[in-house]
């Protein structure tokens, strides 16, 4: 038998004689089947269209990267419709208004009921008024329209040796499939924008945004912001008593925000419902901008040198706001600092800290310390060296303190460290560890510490908006 063959490829075509001594079939012959074709003749007749002849393709893909650095992440999907050649030639219009929307349960839904869609064509409009709306926005009023939407489950460039299974590697395809058809349909021009990774193009940032910009060659001063618009899912809305449920995020709302244009979510501007009660998982109006000047008066330093020298420990999680802290009061009375980011290992910090009280100098331990048993061997160090231990212990909420997190691994200008942001299971990790500090622990005294944003109203700028 020929390898990879079945028995039936190997037979001849000679007849089989019947064995010897057994009596004729009286099963009468099989019925001959008519060979069917899986080509149509649609396929048929494209095959044999001279190229030149065919329908040029209205949806051009290309990717980009946040940085020269970085692979990209960034998917996008620019429809242009089939227009006679008088009006090719005219110059664009350049439109001030924007109408942006969200994709996946905002301008469709899956037609199977599920969460996720199963393949490219497994999708429908979420509510029949949504494809004509969008076209009347870019015919009638104005607009030029957009599509904003997070896609983490798609992988633009994939480890080649990674063992994920098919059905994962082939969501990119599937997704531009479902993509070309729902711009086809809307057949107006029109730009998709599709995030696929966690960084400066994920919603709620603004990465998106500043692509369309330049895509349209618009101005920040050029824009109708009065009339521009988003329109998306996630508004942080809360469950109600008649059964509606919350939203799974704030993004979308904490997006426009960033912006600076109105939001809407699909029930209010497809299907001009009432707006639902809505809440965020922290409030960036809680933290509002005072100027060095304001801060200043009638206010000691939180933490003031009170010893010849003595080490300072911090408590607090990741993003709590320890460096930024250290860097504005405590680096100008002449504290060293000590920090495990940089060292790496706690023997290491140890050490260093050892040969500055050697030295002479105060010493910062800016780490997170969350437990006693992290907190005794600062202690112990002290002691040996018969110098006062002083606690400073940061109170920040832990969602402020991921987006502090973010804010710094996002924005190289706050970031003079380099460092990357943290998974969600550090900040996690401290909680679970976290033990409130005593003064029986042996420390002189503890300052508590509530958030404060320290920076500049530039700065500011920056950290004021949404970033989670």
């Amino acid at each position: 038998m020929t390898p990879g063959k079945s028995p039936a490829a190997t037979t001849t075509g000679s007849k089989r004689p019947a064995d010897r001594g057994r009596s004729p079939s009286i099963s009468p012959p099989p019925l001959k089947r008519k060979a069917q074709s899986v080509i149509s003749k649609t396929a048929v007749a494209n095959f044999f269209t001279p190229t030149s002849q065919k329908p040029k393709e209205r949806t051009t893909w290309t990717e980009r990267s946040p940085d020269d650095d970085t692979p990209a992440t960034l998917l996008v999907a620019k429809y242009l419709p089939d227009r006679d050649e008088n009006e090719q030639t005219l110059p664009p219009i350049k439109r001030r208004k924007i109408a942006a929307f969200d994709l996946d349960s905002t301008l469709i839904t899956s037609a199977s009921g599920n969460t996720h869609a199963k393949d490219g064509a497994d999708w429908k409009w979420w509510h029949h008024r949504v494809p004509g709306r969008l076209r009347d926005l870019y015919n009638k009023e104005g607009y030029q329209v957009v599509i904003f939407t997070n896609q983490g489950g798609l992988t633009l460039h994939p480890d080649p040796k990674s063992k994920a299974p098919k059905s994962l590697k082939s969501r990119v395809p599937d997704f531009k499939q479902k993509c070309n058809v729902v711009l086809s349909h809307l057949d107006i021009p029109i730009t998709l924008y599709a995030a696929t990774a966690n960084d400066v193009y994920r919603k709620p940032r603004a990465g998106m945004w500043t692509e369309l910009c330049g895509d349209y060659d618009l101005q920040d001063s050029e824009i109708d912001r009065e009339n521009t618009i988003f329109v998306g899912d996630a508004g942080g809305r809360i469950a109600t008593l008649n059964g509606k449920s919350k939203d799974f995020s704030c993004s979308d709302r904490n997006l426009a925000h960033n912006i600076g244009i109105k939001y809407e979510t699909p029930e209010e501007f497809f299907l001009k419902e009432k707006p639902r009660e809505f809440a965020r998982d922290f409030d960036l109006a809680k933290f509002p901008f005072s100027s060095a000047e304001e801060e200043a008066l009638g206010k000691p330093p939180p933490v003031e040198k009170t010893n010849e020298k003595d080490v300072i420990l911090f408590v607090g999680s990741p993003g709590a706001g320890k460096s930024t802290f250290y860097w504005k009061y405590l680096e100008p009375l002449g504290y060293g600092r000590i920090n495990q980011d940089t060292l790496k290992s706690r023997d290491k910090c140890i050490k260093a800290a050892a040969g500055l009280l050697k030295e002479g100098s105060s010493v910062v331990i800016d780490n997170t310390n969350a437990d006693h048993d992290t907190r005794a061997q600062w202690v112990e160090l002290a002691r040996k060296y018969n110098v006062p231990i002083r606690c400073v212990w940061f109170k920040t909420p832990a969602r402020l303190c991921e987006h502090n997190d973010m804010v710094r691994a996002l924005n190289g200008n706050l970031n003079p460290e380099f460092r990357q942001s943290l998974p969600k299971l550090a900040f996690n990790g401290f909680l679970s560890r976290f033990k409130e500090p005593k003064l029986k622990e042996g420390f002189q005294d503890i300052v508590e510490v509530e958030f404060k944003f320290r920076g500049t109203k530039e700065e500011y700028e920056i950290w004021g908006r949404y970033w989670l």
